[in-house]
């Protein structure tokens, strides 16, 4: 199972995700590529230490919502979407080469990634940025979605990820940031779940039942209070249970 987290959340002197502890214990980042968080100076740390530590490089993307943290819905044309996929790409592949890796996955954040679970056209403009930028990184995103089949259909490698730290409706999809419960507060928890959802495929959801979650990747939210120490009880207790914990790229 791979261990990814979302790194580089952080503008100028503003800080938000503890990139170098993060990266002491997670096989994959999702750093952030400037349109809902990062910049330039912050996606070049995050690389040199990542590349530094054997960690894989996967480009976050997003909507341009700097405000918003790219979590407001956004109706973007899905030509003017591609083009931004495809820059996003482009300007985290520079740091990542210079570091000596590459950007080996995209995974869209917020927003973005819940609409392209069921918008088609959306999801489409997402794998047709990926491929404008070339290299042909993995997919991360939800199992079934939209996203996955449209990045299968390209000829993309699409991995299916579940999140340690998120409830899930009964359909296994993520349950909106703005509803009670959305994201699961207890350490404890969080660990149980993700050992679980690793060994059983499957998690409870908010209604109390059985959710199947065929992942190859598992994510700790960055910005959550505590993450680098719940991330590494987190690939502990995978360790313990016998999980190999690796990149997926």
């Amino acid at each position: 199972m791979d261990l990814n987290a979302d790194l580089g959340e952080g503008f100028g002197r503003w800080t938000l995700t503890d990139d170098d502890a993060l990266l002491t214990c997670v096989t994959s980042a999702n750093v952030a590529c400037g349109f809902h968080a990062g910049d330039a100076s912050v996606m070049r740390r995050v690389c040199d230490t990542a590349a530094e530590r054997g960690v894989r490089i996967g480009a976050q993307v997003s909507y341009r919502d700097l405000a918003g943290f790219g979590r407001r819905a956004m109706d973007v044309p899905a030509v003017e979407l591609a083009a931004e996929i495809a820059y996003q790409i482009g300007a985290l592949r520079v740091f990542a080469e210079a570091a000596g890796s590459t950007v080996s996955y995209v995974k869209p954040h917020g927003a973005l990634y819940n609409r392209v679970v069921h918008d088609e056209e959306q999801a489409a403009a997402v794998v047709e940025g990926v491929l404008l930028a070339g290299g042909r990184p993995a997919v991360l995103g939800l199992p079934g979605s939209r996203l996955l089949g449209r990045a299968e259909a390209a000829g993309l490698t699409a991995v299916p990820e579940a999140f340690a730290d998120r409830a899930y409706t009964p359909r296994g999809t993520l349950v909106p940031r703005g509803e009670a419960g959305a994201v699961v507060q207890d350490a404890d928890e969080v660990v149980r779940r993700s050992v679980g959802m690793a060994v059983e495929g499957a998690v409870t959801g908010v209604d109390g039942g059985r959710v199947a979650v065929a992942a190859r990747s598992l994510c700790v939210h960055g910005d959550t209070p505590g993450a680098a120490a719940l991330a590494r009880r987190v690939r502990a207790a995978l360790e313990e249970a016998g999980v190999s914990v690796r990149a997926f790229a």
